[in-house]
């Protein structure tokens, strides 16, 4: 059996049956819900390591699906849509997905998304590192992040961050000086080739700066370099 199970939320059925038998063959447990209603009763047994959630989902819709998981769970969340339009994306990641696949795709690509988010979702959870790395604290002015256990806090009181979040920030704060194109970072924190998509490196940096800035739309720790990216502020 394999160490990682995967809920599968589409109403599909010849795609839900495509897909979860193509995941079975790569040795990942599939749990299978053709509706909003099934998918909250079955994440609620736990033990899922990743979402694979399609929108459009009869009796509960897959926005609230989701809003549901994340009332208590950081798991991956990978949207499986027909909806393309950037409002639809920038939507869904703002909501707390992870990745959003667009169909028709192909099953390679799902795959390796799964990979990735896992595999990040896994190494942040373990709080992997060595020896050197687990004494290291990173601060800037009234931030502090430990490494040892992936915690954040701010002026003493721990800021709650998904994977990705806490990678952005991880990534700035031990390269204070650096500027990252969205390019950059999309493939850093993603570990992922960039396909030009900015929503996910946008809608990630706007939900760290609403978690540890006082104010997000005059932000002192990610601050924005015009025509570049983003980097670490100064600290005065």
């Amino acid at each position: 059996m394999s160490q990682y199970k995967i809920l599968l939320v589409e109403d599909d059925r010849e795609i839900s049956e495509m897909l979860s038998n193509y995941l079975m063959t790569e040795n990942y447990d599939v749990a299978c819900a053709f509706d909003g209603q099934e998918a909250c009763r079955l994440f609620e047994q736990g033990g899922f390591s990743l979402v694979l959630l399609d929108l459009m989902i009869p009796k509960v819709s897959g926005m609230e699906v989701m809003q549901r998981i994340r009332q208590g769970s950081y798991v991956p969340i990978i949207i499986l849509s027909a909806k393309d339009t950037e409002t639809d994306k920038t939507l869904g990641l703002a909501l707390g997905a992870d990745d959003y696949i667009t169909k028709p795709f192909s099953v390679v690509e799902v795959l390796a998304r799964i990979k990735a988010n896992i595999r990040r979702a896994t190494q942040y959870d373990s709080g992997k590192a060595d020896d050197k790395t687990d004494r290291e604290l990173l601060t800037a002015g009234e931030l502090s992040m430990n490494l040892a256990d992936y915690t954040v806090t701010k002026r003493g009181s721990r800021v709650e961050l998904t994977a990705k979040e806490f990678e952005i920030l991880k990534l700035l704060l031990q390269n204070p000086r650096k500027v990252y194109t969205k390019e950059q970072l999309y493939s850093l924190v993603w570990n992922d080739a960039y396909f030009g998509d900015e929503n996910a490196v946008n809608v990630h940096i706007s939900r760290l700066r609403n978690k540890i800035e006082d104010d997000s739309r005059n932000p002192r720790y990610v601050v924005t370099v015009w025509g570049i990216g983003y980097k670490l502020g100064e600290m005065s």
